[in-house]
């Protein structure tokens, strides 16, 4: 898979910026806050519709315009795709495949597959379980259309089910109960599709992420990962059953995947609590490893690769692993200078200067 070109107009801090990308690695670089991990992001929304950072879609709009643009060639298999992506204020974003608009943002996942690794997911395992959830979901998003569909009901009738938990609160009538009773069972029949899916993919992932982690620490270290569903499978309707009257008392679904999590253990300990930081980025590193093995199982084909300014933050070993095993993936990296390590151990086949919302190529 290769993004050939990509096309930005008020998009953060740029008018406009029109890239022709290489196949191989890209690199940018440039002095903090000109506008390198922007980019970056603008590849991310246009492949999952959302920032990496979390922003709200006007918060991607150049200040002082009221709208902003996100336009994109990607080649998967021999067939071009053109994206087209609006980003507005007040409204909810457009987006078009090859000029047809397109209703549901669904519709777009799996066309290009992207990891993105920033310094951000060298934290993933001392961050709370959201982070963790949001990793899981966003990779499995990414490659399976039928999970991103089982997420999106479950988060739907949970919204729904909460809401009329907070109503109930005030006043409860025969037809509330009526109501709860069916959100209920649909909300489990949708929870117990989403623990499949991670219990699955955690499984897939548990062994490509052992085998790394190890190659890694030089054999020193066994990495176990464990998905801990916050409820059994297939138990998740009588659960909701016994927590009605909790649930009803605090007005939230109080159990279900979205109280999931996934553990960490090296050599046996949690990693969360006694592993060093340097244990910790390994167990990042082979995570993100693990997920380009993982896309390249399911789609045939290779993932577009996002370094964002993260080899800074890794030692010379780890940098080593990492550049080593990018191979013939398109990446694109951002650092704050040519460092020589970088040049060596990496073919650059283009190199751009980023500076106050501006693009050079300098080769």
């Amino acid at each position: 898979m290769i993004i050939e070109s990509l096309n930005l107009s008020n998009f953060r801090n740029y008018d406009y910026l029109d890239l022709a990308l290489a196949p191989g690695v890209n690199l940018f670089y440039g002095d903090n806050a000109q506008g390198k991990t922007n980019i970056l992001e603008s590849l991310f929304v246009a492949a999952t519709t959302k920032s990496h950072r979390g922003s709200k879609d006007k918060e991607m709009i150049k200040i002082g315009a009221e709208d902003a643009h996100i336009k994109l060639m990607v080649k998967k298999r021999n067939l071009q795709n053109r994206i087209d992506m609006h980003l507005k204020r007040s409204k909810h974003k457009g987006i078009a495949i090859n000029g047809v608009p397109i209703k549901r943002s669904a519709d777009l996942f799996g066309i290009i597959n992207l990891v993105f690794f920033s310094p951000e997911d060298l934290d993933i395992i001392k961050d709370g379980p959201s982070a963790r959830r949001r990793f899981l979901d966003m990779e499995l998003s990414q490659i399976d259309k039928i999970y991103l569909r089982d997420l999106s009901d479950f988060n739907k009738l949970l919204q729904s089910r909460n809401k009329l938990l907070k109503d109930m609160a005030f006043k409860q009538t025969p037809e509330d109960e009526i109501t709860l009773d069916v959100l209920t069972a649909q909300l489990a029949e949708a929870g117990e599709k989403v623990i499949a899916g991670r219990e699955h993919f955690a499984g897939d992932l548990k062994g490509i992420t052992k085998d790394l982690h190890a190659k890694i620490s030089g054999g020193r270290e066994d990495l176990e990962i464990q998905y801990v569903a916050n409820v059994k499978k297939g138990t998740y309707v009588q659960v909701l059953k016994d927590d009605r009257a909790r649930d009803l008392r605090f007005c939230l679904t109080n159990s279900g995947p979205h109280k999931d999590d996934l553990e960490f253990q090296i050599n046996g300990a949690d990693a969360r609590k006694y592993g060093s930081q340097g244990q910790q980025r390994t167990i990042a590193l082979s995570l993100k490893l693990a997920e380009i093995e993982l896309v390249k199982s399911v789609i045939h084909d290779d993932p577009v690769l996002l370094l964002d300014d993260v080899l800074s933050e890794l030692d010379s070993n780890r940098q080593k692993f990492l550049l080593d095993n990018v191979g013939s993936i398109q990446t694109l990296v951002t650092c704050t200078g040519l460092d020589e390590f970088i040049e060596e151990r990496l073919k650059i086949n283009k190199i751009f200067y980023v500076k106050d919302g501006t693009v050079l190529s300098k080769n």
